[in-house]
């Protein structure tokens, strides 16, 4: 137990929340595996080697990382093992021809830009070779060291209060939990909740007519969110602000999409006491009191502003690298922010050095907020923490500079006389359980805080079409017929993998958001034709049917297509 004189006044914990959909197979650009690519060189990489500088130095990051199970299936993946470092080499040879171009062209800062990349990618393939192409083993190295906590999110990042059946949560969570514990090698303690979307236990209706219906199913109660939880002995997950405390003042979306945040409520999170303190966990109220409870944390909106905006926070700074412009071919970004409301025409040229630079300060004024928001309770018996969680792409990815910041603030936060200390949520809980308790309502960390990016007159039909094929795979494992059958087995197995890949959030918010409407939409349709194509052979091979040459090539296709989850067990979607 720490002393007085050697305990922290208190803490913050950082939470970085890695995941791209699976893509792997399914195109390459402009949607694609170049996703991928993109997270891995720009975010992926430059995180791990963030913290081992920290590390030669006796620091340690103390964050939680999410890797989605997903990511990790496709980080792991032989297709982007071979490709990515191909990527790597392409992405050299255009900084190379950017070079002679810029120097032949009479623009020796753009020659020296460009052989800024080429420094930034070749340090990318040298990582990559020197991990043995295993990324995920990197991670799972730093774990091991101490330097970052790694925990989970559901399988294919499942949007929790939309799901049809109780089934579908548990399949989520607990297929999540055993595919991190194969790569990581380790139980994960806590979890990422997809969108930060949470729902409570009760009745439940259908919020859509299924396909081909005429009426809406339901209702039926339904457990929530923490019994799930519970049920996989899983101790945390975190939640927006405006499910623990009322008044919501702005969505991490919102912010990143360049809403504006208005006066009142910029004025409100720089001065209103909180009407429930945000900077505790709590213990969630739930209908499982036999049971140990899981705890969550609540997001702190005050610093979150400062590395969510593009407007009003650091990312939005003139000197940073726009994220938008850039020369093709090669795709490389010589442009800086400049202004964020300023035509891409006249954006500046980029200084990698001068923005490099520029973190240090922005990290020691986030410190200092950091260290403002909690000294009121600098003399509490138990200290506080406060939760500052970001997508981990971000970093490096969209805020090319992120990583370098986070490494000064890590470092500013080492300082003896910096009287808050950074910690990951597991050693807090273990430290300090949590003395609070709360009931939380529905709600998400998208737009307004509901499930409106999720369900919407755009996005309807992909739930029309998603819950009864929900249902369908709740009746065929339910039924049994697949034990001890391996072609059955086989084919149930396969099911269920599309389901999972039909369940994901990212194709309703690709849809909503416009980011990639056509692929979103093409993915869903092909994982929705594929599900269907095997339920098809489900149903022929239960009656004493044989599958046909033609089908026993279609689930081949589908089995190399898809090839994650390799360890799928079917009886998590067998009805209890």
């Amino acid at each position: 137990m720490d002393t007085p004189q050697k305990r922290p006044a208190a803490f913050l914990t950082f939470t970085l929340h890695a995941h791209l959909p699976y893509v792997v197979n399914h195109g390459t650009w402009p949607h694609g595996l170049e996703w991928l690519h993109e997270a891995a060189a720009e975010t992926y990489l430059p995180l791990l080697r963030m913290v081992r500088n920290l590390e030669r130095d006796g620091i340690a990051l103390h964050a939680n990382l999410t890797l989605s199970p997903i990511l990790l299936e496709q980080l792991a993946h032989p297709v982007f093992r071979a490709e990515f470092p191909k990527y790597l080499e392409r992405k050299i040879i255009a900084a190379n021809e950017d070079e002679a171009y810029f120097n032949q062209n009479g623009e020796p800062h753009l020659a020296e830009t460009a052989r800024f990349w080429h420094g930034f990618f070749q340090q990318a393939l040298d990582d990559f070779h020197a991990l043995g192409g295993d990324i995920t083993g990197g991670f799972r190295a730093a774990a091991q060291a101490g330097l970052l906590d790694i925990i989970t999110c559901a399988a294919t990042h499942g949007y929790f209060p939309l799901l049809g059946t109780d089934e579908s949560i548990r399949a989520q969570v607990q297929t999540g939990v055993a595919t991190h514990e194969r790569h990581i090698g380790k139980y994960p303690r806590g979890i990422w909740l997809p969108e930060c979307a949470y729902r409570p236990a009760g009745m439940w209706s259908y919020p859509v007519t299924p396909h081909g219906g005429n009426q809406s199913w339901g209702p039926f109660d339904r457990k929530g969110v923490e019994e799930f939880l519970e049920d996989a002995r899983l101790d945390f997950f975190f939640v927006d602000t405006h499910l623990v405390e009322e008044s919501v003042m702005f969505t991490p979306y919102e912010l990143r999409a360049g809403g504006a945040v208005g006066v009142a409520a910029s004025v409100a999170v720089e001065t209103r006491a909180p009407h429930r303190s945000l900077y505790h966990p709590y213990s969630v109220d739930g209908r499982q009191a036999d049971h140990r409870p899981v705890t969550v944390f609540p997001r702190d909106p005050r610093t979150g502003l400062q590395v969510w905006s593009g407007d009003a926070g650091y990312p939005g700074d003139g000197n940073y690298l726009d994220f938008h412009k850039k020369r093709f071919p090669g795709g490389h970004r010589y442009w800086q922010v400049t202004h964020s409301k300023i035509d891409m025409a006249f954006k500046t040229p980029y200084y990698p050095e001068k923005a490099a630079a520029l973190t240090r300060s922005h990290a020691e004024h986030y410190v200092s907020l950091v260290v403002d928001s909690l000294k009121g309770g600098f003399k509490d018996a138990t200290p506080s923490i406060l939760t500052s969680p970001f997508d981990a792409e971000l970093f490096g990815h969209w805020w090319f500079e992120g990583t370098v910041w986070l490494e000064h603030v890590a470092r500013a936060m080492a300082r003896p006389e910096i009287p808050v200390a950074l910690i990951g949520c597991a050693a807090y809980l273990d430290r300090y359980p949590p003395e609070r308790s709360v009931s939380l309502p529905e709600g998400s960390w998208g737009k307004n805080g509901t499930n409106e990016v999720w369900l919407n007159p755009d996005t309807r039909w992909t739930w029309e079409s998603l819950y009864p094929a929900e249902i369908a795979l709740r009746e065929a494992a339910s039924s049994g017929h697949w034990k001890g059958n391996p072609q059955g087995e086989r084919i149930l197995k396969q099911m269920c993998r599309e389901l999972l890949l039909l369940e994901s959030s990212d194709w309703q918010f690709l849809i909503t958001t416009e980011a990639a409407r056509d692929y979103a939409d093409a993915r869903f349709k092909g994982h929705l034709g594929s599900f269907q194509a095997i339920e098809r052979m489900w149903q022929l091979r239960r009656s004493g049917g044989t599958l046909s040459s033609e089908d026993e090539t279609r689930l081949k296709e589908i089995e190399s297509q898809d090839s994650v989850f390799a360890d799928i067990d079917p009886s998590l979607w067998v009805a209890r």
